[in-house]
């Protein structure tokens, strides 16, 4: 069961938005056995966008469409819809009435004509209810091939395919069953990874596929089963799963979709009671930022200090200033005296402190850009680590944070 996503509009084109529509439906379908077979970004143009449909329609079963349905001269979806399926557009009095209702209850300005023919759609179309706008969704089945148009305002395309999109689609179709299990891998290198499990992938069932996802630090192993015996894929899964944990189990932190390195941090510490503190110099307080975004962070995380110049580590952190004439303000030393007056000042059982070059260019250090140090202070000692993270400014950073969460969880596991 193979579908293609087409997204309307020359603000995806031209960079101006990211087209995070797309990725969103093509999880949910994954999730109901649709394999996503093609993406597809066209202009806001009748004829790009009846080439699409036509190539789509030639290669897949379903065709899902975002965008170009509002009011406006641009918004084409619906024309192009009734040029493509021979139709007219017709007035739906559900879809008319809805839209006044809007207007009359929650929009202050009032309704023009324009927001009317919002209630004009293609005859053939089985219209699907868009509780939080003025753009209906479509459903049109032609030729064994079923075509959706979607608004492609994020969270009203999102209610159309929890509330009605997925609903249908079940119920149209026979599909196969799609089961993924991705462990996270922190401190090894994909080339290495291969390696080591070589002999185990090459014994995986035809049906499973793997795939290798580096990004930052980590590396993402995906096991993919799709067949029709659900019970079957899950306990080939699981077996596999048992399999690789005693090969890799060093470098596994977690189960996508489950717990991120900084959530598994995060629960270690509630459930052990401790507190964490950290001292940020070029990762600019990212360490802290993910701290935060997870709920009920003020029970363990006591706050940073963001020491990105050098007085600042003197003055607030009591980094002693002989320590960066001596070795630098890029050293493992300094990173050891950020950890440790970081963990006194805020009275926590542990602390991060991370100092480094990210470059572009030297600053205080003589350091070359992509040397980094990363200490950790724990109740009982506290130790860094230095590393080379490449020449990319952000990639720095974010392998940075990366690692400074896998050398802490380390250390907490070990309380």
């Amino acid at each position: 069961m193979l579908a293609e996503i087409i997204t309307i509009g020359d603000e995806i084109l031209i960079g101006q938005i990211i087209d995070t529509n797309s990725a969103f439906i093509a999880t949910e379908l994954n999730k109901i056995g649709v394999s996503v077979y093609q993406i597809t970004s066209v202009q806001d143009q009748k004829e790009h966008i009846l080439s699409a449909l036509a190539n789509a329609k030639s290669r897949v079963d379903i065709v899902i469409v975002t965008g170009g349905l509002g009011p406006t001269k641009d918004d084409i979806t619906k024309h192009t819809f009734c040029t493509f399926f021979n139709d007219v557009l017709v007035e739906d009095k559900a879809v008319l009435g809805h839209v006044e209702m809007l207007f009359a209850n929650y929009i202050s300005t009032p309704i023009s004509d324009l927001n009317r023919k919002q209630a004009l759609v293609p005859s053939k179309a089985v219209i699907l209810h868009n509780a939080h706008g003025t753009a209906p969704g479509m459903w049109i089945h032609e030729d064994d091939t079923t075509f959706i148009s979607l608004p492609g305002v994020p969270f009203e395309m999102k209610n159309l395919m929890h509330s009605a999109v997925l609903p249908k689609l079940v119920e149209f179709y026979e599909r196969p069953h799609i089961i993924h299990r991705t462990l996270v891998t922190y401190g090894l290198g994909e080339s290495a990874i291969a390696q080591r499990i070589e002999l185990w992938e090459d014994q995986l069932p035809s049906f499973i596929k793997l795939a290798y996802l580096p990004n930052l630090g980590r590396v993402r192993l995906r096991m993919t089963a799709k067949g029709a015996d659900y019970t079957l894929l899950m306990a080939a899964i699981e077996a596999e799963h048992k399999k690789l944990l005693p090969i890799i189990g060093d470098i596994v932190y977690g189960v996508e979709d489950e717990e991120t390195i900084e959530e598994l941090v995060a629960k270690l510490l509630g459930e052990k009671g401790l507190t964490l503190a950290t001292a940020e110099s070029f990762t600019g307080g990212e360490i802290a930022a993910r701290i935060t975004a997870i709920p009920g962070a003020s029970t363990y995380f006591k706050g940073s200090v963001v020491s990105y110049a050098t007085e600042t580590k003197i003055n607030v952190l009591h980094v002693p200033e002989k320590v960066i004439e001596e070795y630098s303000v890029v050293s493992e030393e300094v990173a050891i005296a950020m950890a440790s007056g970081v963990k006194k000042l805020l009275k926590t059982d542990f602390s991060i402190a991370t100092t480094g070059n990210a470059g572009p260019t030297k600053g205080d250090s003589d350091a070359e850009v992509g040397t980094v140090c990363i200490a950790i202070a724990t109740p009982n000692n506290v130790f860094v680590e230095k590393f080379q993270m490449g020449t990319h400014r952000d990639r720095i950073v974010q392998k940075s944070v990366n690692k400074a969460f896998e050398l802490l969880q380390k250390e907490i596991v070990k309380m």
